[in-house]
């Protein structure tokens, strides 16, 4: 799941992209016009292999979790949880992926050594565009396809409806921006993007998007987003017909989470979390870890984020609460 030897980045799969992405951008700037570049980085995706130097930027015993956090979520329902085991089907990884201490603490430093690999090789391809003078009308986008829990709530990898597995990276450099590097709070999705790409390049962009730009963000970082944001994963985990559909919505504040059965439509199971409460949510290196599903404590919060889920669902799926 995991090694660190002393190599150089194009060892690699990523180190290689990174060439061949330089190597690409000054391809386009010898043919000169427009042009659209996508550089695929897997890391950090298991396996958690980066070259040693990446390892040495971190103290190991940095890695370990306070015993809070390593417990399940409380009053969450089962089908919050994932039930495939990524992690687990790596030799020399338990099965049940239930690690000791030293194991988890090893595996979440992989973790952080193949971030900063892969931050490298961006650095790489970022340097090679100011250095070739197209950064000077380029935009460029750096995101992630999906959060990851590393033992948190005794959970490891992805696909849950919690913040760690749902919120992603997104950074965006546009020429001349008014306000450089500053962050905002507005709620985004990643549907957003292709408009908001598309509508900076000038293009003409089709009717009936789900997806809206927040360019309107990007000159002001302090402009409204989206009241809501919607994500969803099923269960069983498997490319198949699903058997659960969980649907989760997010506010500023809270997340809400609704199981339906497929066939039926019929809710199952609810979640929410008040990030605003203590025993909501608690934040650990910059991300909220869901402590107790509230659903029962907040009946009212609970109905009102039920009734914007119904709303959202019916005007992009054509789904209604049965």
């Amino acid at each position: 799941a995991y090694e660190a030897p002393d190599v150089a980045d194009d060892v690699y799969p990523d180190g290689k992209l990174a060439n061949l992405a330089v190597e690409t951008l000054g391809k386009l700037k010898r043919d000169g016009g427009p042009f659209f570049l996508a550089v695929g980085f897997f890391k950090p995706h298991l396996p958690f292999n980066a070259p040693k130097k990446y390892w040495d930027l971190y103290d190991a015993t940095d890695f370990d979790l306070p015993d809070n956090l390593r417990e399940p979520t409380e009053s969450a329902p089962e089908l919050a949880f994932h039930t495939h085991r990524e992690l687990g089907g790596y030799k020399g990884v338990p099965k049940d992926e239930q690690f000791d201490p030293e194991q988890a603490r090893r595996l979440r430093h992989g973790y952080y050594a193949c971030a900063s690999y892969v931050d490298a090789q961006v650095g790489k391809v970022l340097r090679a565009l100011k250095r070739l003078e197209l950064d000077r009308n380029t935009i460029v986008v750096i995101w992630g396809d999906h959060g990851f829990a590393l033992g948190e709530t005794n959970r490891w990898c992805k696909a849950t409806n919690f913040e760690l597995d749902t919120r992603v990276p997104l950074l965006i450099r546009v020429p001349n921006l008014e306000q450089p590097g500053v962050a905002t709070d507005s709620l985004a999705e990643m549907v957003d993007l292709y408009p908001t790409l598309g509508s900076m390049a000038g293009l003409d962009l089709p009717k009936g998007l789900d997806g809206r730009s927040f360019v309107p963000i990007l000159q002001n970082p302090k402009t409204p987003g989206r009241d809501v944001v919607l994500s969803q994963f099923n269960r069983p985990w498997a490319s198949t017909t699903p058997e659960v559909m969980g649907y989760s919505i997010r506010t500023k504040n809270a997340r809400y989470t609704r199981w339906i059965h497929w066939i039926s439509r019929e809710t199952i199971a609810e979640e929410l979390y008040d990030y605003s409460a203590s025993q909501g949510a608690e934040s650990h290196a910059g991300h909220l870890i869901e402590q107790r599903n509230m659903a029962a404590s907040q009946p009212q919060l609970l109905q009102r984020l039920s009734d914007q889920m119904d709303g959202l669902l019916a005007s992009r799926l054509n789904v209604v609460r049965n």
